[in-house]
């Protein structure tokens, strides 16, 4: 408590007037805002925020608990409770989350779990972190093709990838597009197979009336500042075993056995049994918080991102409202030149919360994806390839240890000709018809180069 100009100020009345202050500088940044045709950049995603969230991560910032701690439990809770799993832990990133996702697949402390040699069905048309701890756990990939325009693992061809080594199917909803889930779950249980959700790019998407990621056996998600919601950094991994979150937990935090909370003041633990424990090879009643079940790494978030993800969860359906709308406007623009594009499209019982809007240039197009995308870009409008295309062609994965069932003939085509921009909430109305204008002109004089080739 101070006195200032006869006033007592203490420190809550401090905090609400740095709280105000932090919502006038929101403001402020705000009127500056203006969309300048041709000029600013539209951006294939981004932050979308307001007052709250500033005002959350400074709240947080002047409590100055700078590891995980309340705001990571409410975040988990409201989390867990909103896509109706059981369990939940953040990640530092949602590539995290798909290391810790397959490395409790793989832990000693499972009845069954996958060993090294082990084979994965998954796609090539992939993120790298979608693959790597397949890899990094000694794991083999299997890869079948995509289907075309949905982008996803194509279900049709997962018995013929199908050997006595199967052990799991790793998958991704791609841009937020579902897979085709009740086929792969009934395939999935034909066989005993674990099943992995890359939920990353698809948060608050719907297969026949279930949301993505509460199919499988375990699912991650990504709240990088370009995906549906955002803390900068970090992700979640969500299961409804109890085990398989104890070894996602006990791997996140170290491989430690013990799973009460980080920063537990309960000197005894919050089971009660932290020194009371007999453990083979340690002496009687070990300190269970240094324990080791699992060989395991710190990939925890701050808390000041779980008090932003907080507030941003709360704006989820507005921001999937935006997001299908943006896609809705854009395809129904495109969908005439259906002559140079294959169109994204989703299939029967799909309900996506799009990532981003793919085309892919057809290969008798009067013009290549490098033209289109490079047209694109100088008019302001930004562009991703759509991932990796075919992984298998990167240098980093030219000679990993893998299995191809078939031709990836979708997948090919990828790579070859496929290419995103965005439907993020931030993208205006104005920007959708200004992007839909750039497309036009570029179309237009791409058809005149045609005829006048031709004469």
């Amino acid at each position: 408590m101070r006195k200032e100009g006869g006033t007592v100020e203490t420190e809550e009345s401090l905090r609400r007037e740095i709280l105000e202050k932090t919502k006038e500088i929101f403001k402020l940044r705000q009127q500056e805002e203006k969309f300048i045709p041709g000029k600013s950049r539209i951006h294939y995603a981004g932050r979308v925020f307001d007052e709250r969230e500033m005002q959350a991560a400074v709240d947080c910032a002047l409590d100055f608990w700078l590891t995980l701690g309340e705001k990571g439990d409410r975040f988990v809770s409201d989390f867990s409770r909103r896509m109706g799993m059981n369990y939940g832990l953040v990640t530092n990133s949602g590539s995290s989350a798909n290391l810790l996702a397959v490395g409790a697949l793989c832990s000693p402390n499972l009845a069954h779990p996958l060993r090294p040699g082990d084979e994965v069905i998954t796609t090539a048309l992939a993120f790298p972190t979608t693959l790597n701890p397949i890899l990094q756990y000694g794991l083999i990939p299997v890869f079948v093709d995509v289907e075309e325009g949905t982008y996803n693992l194509d279900a049709g061809r997962l018995e013929s990838a199908l050997s006595d080594r199967t052990r799991a199917v790793v998958l991704a909803h791609t841009l937020g597009n579902p897979a085709e889930m009740d086929r792969i779950m009934e395939f999935a249980k034909e066989h005993s197979l674990y099943v992995l959700e890359d939920t990353c790019d698809a948060l608050d998407s719907f297969y026949d009336g279930k949301r993505c990621g509460t199919f499988g056996d375990l699912s991650t998600y990504s709240f990088y500042a370009a995906h549906h919601i955002t803390m900068g950094e970090g992700g979640a991994l969500l299961t409804n075993s109890l085990n398989l979150y104890r070894q996602a937990l006990s791997l996140r935090d170290w491989g430690r056995a013990c799973y009460c909370r980080t920063g537990e003041r309960n000197p005894n633990g919050a089971c009660g049994h932290r020194f009371d424990q007999i453990f083979d090879g340690l002496p009687d009643g070990y300190d269970h918080k240094y324990v080791y079940s699992n060989i395991g790494y710190n990939l925890k978030p701050l808390d000041l991102q779980c008090a932003v993800g907080v507030e941003q969860l709360k704006k989820l359906p507005e921001f999937t409202k935006r997001r299908r709308e943006n896609f809705e406007t854009l395809f129904n623009g495109v969908k005439q030149y259906e002559e140079y594009f294959i169109l994204p499209r989703a299939l029967p019982k799909a309900e996506p919360s799009w990532f981003a809007f793919p085309l892919t240039v057809r290969g008798d197009a009067p013009f290549t994806r490098k033209e289109i995308v490079t047209y694109l870009e100088q008019n302001q409008i930004e562009t991703r390839m759509l991932f990796a295309g075919n992984i298998l062609r990167h240098p980093g994965y030219r000679n990993i240890r893998s299995r191809t069932a078939g031709e990836l003939i979708h997948t090919e085509k990828a790579l070859n000709g496929s290419f995103f921009i965005g439907v993020y909430p931030g993208i205006t109305n104005e920007m959708i018809h200004y992007i839909l204008d750039v497309l036009r002109r570029f179309l237009s004089q791409s058809a005149e180069k045609t005829v006048g080739t031709e004469d």
